[in-house]
C-alpha cells in the first residue's frame, strides 16, 4: 500500500520535467534555428515476489512470476536535429543550411561554439557576425564599398565592389559537423559546444560529404511543431492528474486501514 505512494510520486516528478521540457520549446517557437528537445524515460526497478520459470509443483512452472514496478524515472533530454521550415527575408547576409551541419563562431574567449542561426550582420570592421557580434569562421570581412554580397549554395562569398562590375571573392562559409548531434551543450543563444559525447567536429565545404548547402536570403525557422507540443501538454498533465490521483486513492485506503481497529 505505501509503495503506490512513492511510486505515483516518480511518476509526477518526471511529468514535472516532461512539462518544464515542453514549456520550453513552446517558449522558442519563434526563435530562429532553436532545435526542440524531447524527454524521455525508463522504469524503475521491480518488486520481484515470483520470477518467471518458478516450480509451482513438481512438473509445472510459473509463466510469467510476479513483479510490480516501482515507477519511472527521466533518462534523457534529447535534442532533435531535425530540420525547421525556411523563411525568406531577403538580407543578403541570412544564410540557412538544408541539411546537417552548423556555422562555427568565435566567442571573445576564443572559444569555438556551433550554431544553426545563420542571422548574420557586420560590425564595424565589416566582419560577418552573428547577433551577439560573435565572428563567424572562417572569418569574413566585406568590404566598406561592396553594393552587392552574394553567398553560394557551397559557400563561396563574393561582392560587388562600387565602380566595378566584375565580383571579388572574399571568403568561404564553411559549414561543420558532428557524428552525435544530440551529445553537443547547449550554452544558450541558439550555441552548442562540443562535448566527448557529440565527436570531434568535422569541418567541410557545404554541400559535400553528407553537409547541407546553404541558401541566401533565407533563415531557418525552429522545428518546434505547436499542435506536438500542446498535445504533449496536455497528456503530461492528464499523466500527473492520473498519478496525483493514485496518491489519493492509496492514502484513503491507508486511513481506511487505520480506521478498522476502531
Amino acid at each position: 500500500m505505501i509503495q503506490s505512494l512513492y511510486t505515483a510520486s516518480t511518476g509526477m516528478l518526471g511529468m514535472q520535467s516532461q512539462i518544464n521540457v515542453t514549456a520550453n520549446n513552446i517558449a522558442n517557437v519563434n526563435t530562429i534555428g532553436f532545435k526542440k528537445s524531447r524527454a524521455e524515460f525508463a522504469d524503475l526497478m521491480y518488486n520481484v515476489m515470483e520470477y518467471a520459470g518458478t516450480s509451482t509443483s513438481d512438473v509445472t512452472k510459473s509463466p510469467t512470476g510476479i513483479e510490480i514496478g516501482l515507477g519511472s524515472r527521466p533518462t534523457a533530454v534529447n535534442k532533435v536535429f531535425s530540420e525547421g521550415s525556411l523563411k525568406q527575408t531577403d538580407n543578403q547576409l541570412d544564410v540557412a543550411i538544408t541539411g546537417r551541419g552548423f556555422f562555427q563562431l568565435e566567442l571573445p574567449d576564443g572559444t569555438p561554439v556551433y550554431s544553426r542561426n545563420g542571422a548574420f550582420k557586420v560590425d564595424s570592421n565589416g566582419t560577418v557576425v552573428n547577433g551577439d557580434g560573435y565572428t563567424l569562421i572562417p572569418q569574413i570581412v566585406v568590404p566598406p564599398d561592396a553594393t552587392n554580397v552574394t553567398i553560394g549554395t557551397d559557400g563561396t562569398v563574393t561582392v560587388v565592389q562600387s565602380g566595378q562590375t566584375q565580383a571579388t571573392q572574399i571568403g568561404q562559409i564553411t559549414t561543420t559537423n558532428f557524428i552525435n548531434p544530440a551529445g553537443l551543450h547547449s550554452m544558450g543563444d541558439n550555441l552548442y559546444v562540443e562535448t566527448d559525447s557529440s565527436g570531434q567536429p568535422v569541418q567541410g565545404t557545404p554541400g559535400l560529404n553528407g553537409l547541407g548547402v546553404l541558401r541566401q536570403g533565407f533563415v531557418e525557422l525552429s522545428n518546434v511543431e505547436l499542435v506536438v507540443e500542446l498535445t504533449d501538454l496536455i497528456t503530461a498533465q492528464r499523466a500527473y492528474d492520473s498519478n496525483s490521483k493514485v496518491i489519493t486513492t492509496s492514502d484513503e485506503m491507508l486511513q481506511t486501514t487505520n480506521n478498522l481497529k476502531r
